[in-house]
C-alpha cells in the first residue's frame, strides 16, 4: 500500500485516544489500525511510503496512548538492546485497560532495515513479537501469493540449496572457517544470504548478495551433537511457545542437541515478519534464549 502521510495504526480491538488520520477503505470491526513504514528508509522520509500493519497489540475495551521512548521501562529497553543489537527507535505506546491503568507496553523498532513490534507487559517484560500484514491482507490469513509475507504459505521460497551457493561464500567458510558444516542457507527479502553453520556450536553468518561477508553471530546453541529435526518432532510446549510468542511465524530449520547421547535441548529457526531468530530450548521445550538473527 502506498501511503501519502505516515498513518502509525494498530490492529486489534483496542482504541486510541489521540486522533489519527485514517483510511476509510479499510473495514475492520473492532479494530483501530496502525500503519509503519516498511523499511528504516521510510520511516525517515517525508513523503510516500510502502507500509505494514501491526496486529494484535490490544484487547477489547483497551487503550492505546502513543509515549517517548523515555516513558519505556528500562526492562524493555534493556531487552531490545540485547536482543535486536543495533536497532532503532521508532515508537512506542502504553497500553491501558478500562479503568485506565496500564497493562502493557508496544514499542516500535527497525532492526536490519525492518519494522519489529514488541509487546511487553505493565513491568516491562518480553511478552511476544506482534504479527505483521499488508493493508490487503488485514482479514483472512494474512498472506497472499506475491506478497510481502507469501512465505507463510509455507513453501520455504527463502531456503536456498548448499549445494549452489555462490564460490565466494564457500570459499570464505573454506579459508576462515575451514572446519564449519553448513547446514541451511536462506536468501533474505534484501537479497543477502544466510548461512547457519556449525562448529561445536551453532553459528549465523551473513553474506552480501554478492558473496561478500557481512556477519558471524553465535545462536543459543550448546557444545554437543547437533541433529536436523522436523518441526513434527518438536515438543508441544515448544509449538505453544513458538504458536503465542510469534503469531504467524514461519518454521525453517530446528535441530536437537545432545551430548554423550543424552538430550540437552533444541535450537529452532524461524522467520517473524521476514525477520529471522534462533530460539533454544531444554529438553522438555522450555524456553532458555532467543536472538534475532536478520
Amino acid at each position: 500500500m502506498a501511503a501519502t502521510t505516515l498513518v502509525t495504526m494498530l490492529l486489534g480491538a483496542c482504541n486510541k485516544e489521540s486522533s489519527v488520520a485514517s483510511d476509510e477503505s479499510v473495514t475492520i470491526s473492532e479494530a483501530s489500525t496502525i500503519a509503519v513504514p516498511a523499511s528504516a528508509a521510510g520511516a525517515v522520509a517525508a513523503g510516500i511510503t510502502d507500509s505494514v500493519y501491526i496486529v494484535g497489540a490490544c484487547d477489547r475495551n483497551e487503550n492505546r496512548e502513543e509515549i517517548d521512548s523515555a516513558s519505556v521501562p528500562s526492562s524493555a529497553l534493556s531487552y531490545l538492546d540485547a536482543n535486536y543489537e543495533g536497532y532503532s527507535f521508532h515508537e512506542a505506546y502504553t497500553v491501558t485497560d478500562s479503568a485506565g491503568s496500564v497493562t502493557g507496553y508496544v514499542v516500535i523498532i527497525y532492526f536490519n532495515d525492518k519494522p519489529v513490534a514488541v509487546k511487553f507487559s505493565a513491568a516491562g517484560a518480553y511478552e511476544k513479537v506482534l504479527e505483521q500484514r499488508e493493508y490487503g491482507d488485514l482479514k483472512g490469513n494474512g498472506h497472499h501469493h506475491g506478497g510481502r509475507f507469501q512465505h507463510r504459505d509455507g513453501k520455504h521460497r527463502d531456503s536456498l540449496a548448499i549445494s549452489i551457493l555462490p564460490s565466494a561464500i564457500t570459499g570464505y567458510f573454506a579459508s576462515n572457517y575451514p572446519v564449519d558444516t553448513l547446514l541451511k542457507a536462506f536468501t533474505n527479502a534484501d537479497s543477502s544470504v544466510l548461512v547457519i553453520s556449525k562448529n561445536n556450536l551453532i553459528y549465523a553468518n551473513l553474506f552480501s548478495s554478492a558473496g561478500t561477508f557481512i556477519s558471524r553471530s553465535e545462536l543459543p546453541s550448546r557444545h554437543g551433537e547437533h541433529t536436523a529435526v522436523t518441526e513434527a518432532a518438536l515438543p508441544a510446549a515448544i509449538t505453544y511457545y513458538l504458536d503465542t510468542t510469534y503469531p504467524n511465524y514461519v518454521f525453517e530449520k530446528a535441530f536437537s542437541e545432545s551430548v554423550n547421547g543424552t538430550l540437552k535441548g533444541f535450537v529452532v529457526v524461524i522467520d517473524a515478519n521476514n525477520t529471522k531468530y534462533a530460539i533454544g530450548f531444554d529438553a522438555a521445550g522450555n524456553f532458555m534464549a532467543s536472538k534475532a538473527i536478520h
